[in-house]
C-alpha cells in the first residue's frame, strides 16, 4: 500500500514538472552527465581564477639559467619553459582561450545555422533549395584542408579562425533545425497562429524555434568538444591561434621535438590532460542532454 501511494505520488510531481523541469530531474539522475558538469565548471573556474591570483604574468620571462626550463617546483607548480615562464599560470590563461574560442564558434555557427535552417524549413520552395544547395557546398569540402587554406591565406588571428571554424560549421545544425521546423509547421497550433493572422517573423521566432531550442543546445554542448580539438589541431600545426598567446594546442606544440616528449613532460602532459578532460567532458554532457530531451526516454 504505501509503495503504491509513493508510486502514485511521484507520478504527480512528474505530471506538475515543466518541460525543462523534467528535463532538469532526468539530466540529474544521470551520474555520468552531472559529474562530467561539475568537472566543467571546475575547469571553467581555475581558468577564471588562477591567472588572477597567480603571481607570474603569462608574458613574464626570465632569462636566468636557474630559472629557465625549470622542473615543477613548489615555487612554479608546472615547471617553466625554455624563457621562464611559468606554465601552470600559462596553462589556465590558455584555457581561457581554448574555450572561449569554442564558445564564440559554437554560438556564431548556431546563429547562421537556426536563422538559415528556420527560413529554410518555414518558407520550403526556393529559398529552401537555395539554403540546403549551398549547405551542401559547404559541406563537400574536406573541413581541415578548407581551414588550413583560408587560415593561412588570411593568417591564424583569433577573430579569423573564428570566422572561418563558424562558417565552414554552420550546414549541420541547420539542416536539424530544418527538419525539426518542417515538422512542426504542419502542426495545428501553427495553422491557428495563420488563421489568427500572425506574422511571419512571430510565428518563426515564437512559436517555432523555442520547441527546437533543446536539439540546439545538444548541438552546441557536442559542438564545443568539435571546436576544441580542430583548434588544437591547427595550433598544433602551427595554423591555430599565434603564439605568444598561449592555448592548449599551441602548448602540445612544443612536444614535437623528441627530447621535450621523452624528458620535459610538464610542456605537454598537463595541456593534454586539459584537453582530454573537457572534450570527453563535453561529450558526455551532450549525450546525457540528448537522453534528457528524447521524450523517448522519459518513464
Amino acid at each position: 500500500m504505501v509503495n503504491y501511494e509513493t508510486n502514485k505520488k511521484s507520478k504527480t510531481i512528474a505530471k506538475e514538472r515543466s518541460y525543462w523541469g523534467e528535463v532538469g530531474y532526468r539530466l540529474r539522475k544521470n551520474k555520468m552527465a552531472m559529474f562530467s558538469l561539475y568537472m566543467l565548471i571546475v575547469v571553467i573556474f581555475l581558468c577564471i581564477v588562477v591567472p588572477m591570483i597567480s603571481p607570474y604574468a603569462i608574458e613574464t620571462t626570465n632569462m636566468d639559467k636557474a630559472i629557465r626550463d625549470q622542473k615543477p617546483s613548489s615555487e612554479h607548480l608546472l615547471g617553466t619553459d625554455k624563457i621562464g615562464r611559468d606554465l601552470f599560470t600559462r596553462l589556465f590563461y590558455a584555457g581561457r582561450i581554448s574555450l572561449g574560442v569554442a564558445l564564440s564558434v559554437v554560438a556564431l555557427e548556431c546563429t547562421l545555422g537556426v536563422v538559415l535552417g528556420s527560413l529554410s524549413g518555414f518558407y520550403g520552395g526556393l529559398i529552401d533549395s537555395v539554403i540546403m544547395r549551398l549547405a551542401d557546398i559547404f559541406l563537400s569540402f574536406p573541413f581541415m584542408i578548407i581551414c588550413i587554406t583560408i587560415v593561412s591565406i588570411f593568417g591564424n588571428s583569433i577573430p579569423n579562425l573564428i570566422f572561418v571554424l563558424a562558417i565552414l560549421s554552420w550546414p549541420s545544425i541547420a539542416r536539424i533545425v530544418r527538419g525539426q521546423i518542417l515538422t512542426l509547421r504542419e502542426m495545428e497550433y501553427m495553422e491557428a497562429c495563420e488563421a489568427l493572422g500572425i506574422s511571419d517573423v512571430r510565428r518563426i521566432f515564437k512559436h517555432l524555434l523555442p520547441n527546437v531550442l533543446a536539439y540546439v543546445i545538444v548541438y552546441a554542448t557536442l559542438g564545443m568538444a568539435g571546436v576544441i580539438l580542430t583548434e588544437t589541431s591547427l595550433s598544433f600545426l602551427g595554423l591555430g591561434v599565434s603564439p605568444p598567446t598561449p592555448t592548449w594546442g599551441n602548448m602540445i606544440q612544443e612536444a614535437r621535438n623528441t627530447l621535450i616528449i621523452q624528458y620535459k613532460w610538464w610542456y605537454w602532459i598537463p595541456p593534454g590532460i586539459c584537453i582530454f578532460i573537457s572534450v570527453m567532458c563535453f561529450n558526455i554532457l551532450g549525450d546525457g542532454l540528448r537522453d534528457a530531451i528524447d521524450p523517448k526516454m522519459k518513464r
